[in-house]
């Protein structure tokens, strides 16, 4: 049996878990990922708000009144739409207050969008139960997860790795069903030699059998014959020799009787002994034959675990690689969050220092307005006195 071909790495797929291949490198991807991020921040403020209404006074220091109001807006219209659900309405009142319910649910997603602080806040801050909301959030961002790779794999890439994935499962499976194949011959080629081993022992046993029959028969015979020539001899011990001549005849004739069955069994033993050599050998080269067989499928399947290790190296580098590379973008989008963190800190510290200085700029100009217009009115008066003195 011929080795399996070792099955290579190609360099499409090398190309793909390429660290500097994370990033998508045209504005329709990273426009693509932008509204995918919104639309799961979106999805996880959606399920977050049937809670923060639920406890509406708890987070109203932290909502301010603008969300506030717009959270009991919602909380009223969606009040408003179950109330027409159960009793009989008109169909476009209900359409009306549905769109009106979105129009309101859009807005508010507009204004937690705006403040990403609050909505971070709020997430560890409010404790929601499971539902099917967190399995259709998962999804999605293993859609999101899925149409990343998507963009950052080129069609050649990704055909190339759908090829290799392929080579893979079926060399897996060749190799399965060669292992297979193998372990049924072995279990059918032991079978058959215990089945052969066992029919020649039961042979061998009944021929001991029967060898053992036999000398018992003639030691039972020669033991008869015996006791009736001595009972016969004591008994007609006044018999006529003509008599004991017959008998002794007899006797003769039964000893020459005893020599040829001797005779004849030794042969018939040595022709058994003869085959059982034979069938012995035969069991031998059997045997030898059955190690040979053993040995080279033995050497086969080695070869075989010897490349299904070295490809289970290569499986566990790639995931290995893949571990790293999830490691990274996770460090490098943790320190765009902190980036954008402080920038938005600095932006506000920015407005507010702005803040500052149009007041004091304003307070400053009606301060010197008021000191003017003093020094005017005193002017005035003065004026006034000169006059009435002429």
């Amino acid at each position: 049996m011929a080795t399996p071909r070792k099955a290579g790495i190609p360099l499409g797929v090398m190309k793909v878990l390429d660290p500097r291949q994370l990033k998508p490198d045209s504005m329709e991807a990273e426009r693509i990922m932008t509204v995918l991020d919104e639309t799961i921040v979106k999805l996880e403020i959606t399920r977050l708000i049937p809670r923060i209404t639920g406890s509406l006074d708890r987070y109203a220091g932290m909502l301010g009144p603008e969300i506030t109001s717009s959270l009991l807006e919602l909380q009223k219209l969606s009040m408003e739409i179950q109330q027409l659900h159960t009793s009989p309405g008109d169909a476009k009142t209900i359409r009306a207050a549905e769109k009106h319910l979105k129009s309101s649910l859009r807005n508010i997603l507009r204004l937690f969008l705006v403040n990403p602080l609050l909505y971070h806040g709020l997430k560890f801050e409010v404790r929601v139960r499971e539902s099917p909301a967190d399995a259709f959030i998962k999804a999605f961002t293993e859609f999101r997860d899925s149409m990343l790779e998507r963009l950052l794999t080129t069609p050649d890439e990704e055909r190339e790795m759908i090829q290799f994935m392929k080579d893979i499962s079926l060399q897996v499976e060749k190799n399965t069903e060669v292992i297979s194949a193998l372990q049924a011959q072995l279990e059918g080629l032991i079978q058959a030699r215990d089945e052969e081993v066992s029919k020649k022992d039961k042979e061998i046993e009944n021929l001991k059998t029967t060898m053992e029959d036999l000398a018992k028969n003639c030691r039972t015979e020669i033991r008869l014959l015996m006791k009736e020539g001595g009972k016969q001899k004591k008994g007609d011990e006044e018999a006529s020799q003509e008599r004991c001549a017959r008998l002794k005849e007899d006797i003769q004739h039964l000893g020459t009787q005893f020599s040829a069955l001797v005779l004849k069994h030794r042969a018939s033993e040595l022709v058994l002994r003869m085959e059982k050599c034979k069938t012995e050998r035969e069991i031998q080269e059997w045997i030898q034959k059955y190690d040979t067989d053993m040995t080279e499928k033995q050497t086969t399947y080695d070869e075989l675990q010897i490349a299904y290790n070295e490809e289970k190296e290569q499986l566990a580098v790639l995931m290995e690689k893949h571990a790293l590379l999830i490691q990274e973008y996770t460090l490098i989008e943790e320190e765009r969050r902190i980036l954008q963190e402080k920038a938005e800190e600095a932006a506000r510290e920015e407005a507010r220092r702005n803040q500052a200085a149009t007041c004091i700029q304003a307070y400053w100009k009606g301060y010197f307005v008021r000191c003017k217009y003093k020094s005017l009115r005193k002017k005035g008066k003065g004026k006034g006195k000169g006059k009435g003195k002429k």
